[in-house]
């Protein structure tokens, strides 16, 4: 499969990126085709403005230089990953923006759906696993972005992954998530949880 792989983190050396690095390795090894797309580096805008607004009187708008670039992007691969720190039990802004401007209108829903055969929301989150569970933060998180975005957008296979105590700077625990990204890249294809 060919795989988009987005990253959202202000820094390349966090993290987040290593996070990144060993998830395509993984997809790598796995036989897969990834582009990592760094949404800062690239500097891509979050920003929409009027030629991006959604519009429901046109079957397939035609959006501004930047997100139709984003947009042929998308259609170029088979499948998409995502990788960003929790902030505020969501995505950062910068992916926000990239969501919104665009999986727009006429491209990922409405007149026509996304046709992305699955999509894993791969989040590192600073708190441990109890605290999510706690306050079902990780359950309104799976709702949000497997239901409220991937679903609406007619990817069913969606799946979210929270890779916790990101800030245990622990040798053994950096290690371990690392692990963990790499062998979800591994065993990207394997479905493990379809939408419904």
């Amino acid at each position: 499969m060919k795989i988009l792989t987005v990253v959202s983190h202000p820094r390349v050396n966090s993290l987040t990126f290593s996070v990144a690095d060993r998830f395509a390795q993984g997809l790598a090894d796995a036989g897969h085709e990834t582009e990592v797309l760094d949404l800062h580096r690239i500097g891509f805008n979050p920003l929409l403005w009027e030629s991006d607004e959604p519009e429901s009187s046109s079957d397939r708008k035609i959006y501004s230089p930047e997100v139709e670039t984003e947009i042929e992007r998308m259609k170029k691969h088979d499948a998409l990953a995502y990788i960003f720190p929790v902030w505020w039990h969501s995505f950062p802004a910068m992916l926000k923006g990239y969501i919104d401007r665009v999986w727009n209108n006429g491209f990922a829903y409405g007149t026509s759906k996304l046709h992305h055969k699955k999509v894993l929301w791969l989040g590192l989150a600073s708190a441990p696993k109890g605290h999510y569970e706690k306050y079902q933060y990780d359950k309104m998180m799976e709702h949000h972005l497997n239901l409220g975005i991937a679903g609406f957008c007619g990817i069913s296979n969606s799946k979210v992954e929270i890779l916790y105590d990101s800030l245990d700077s622990r040798p053994e625990i950096i290690e371990s998530l690392l692990t963990h990204a790499y062998h979800l890249g591994l065993h990207y294809d394997i479905d493990s949880k379809v939408v419904t």
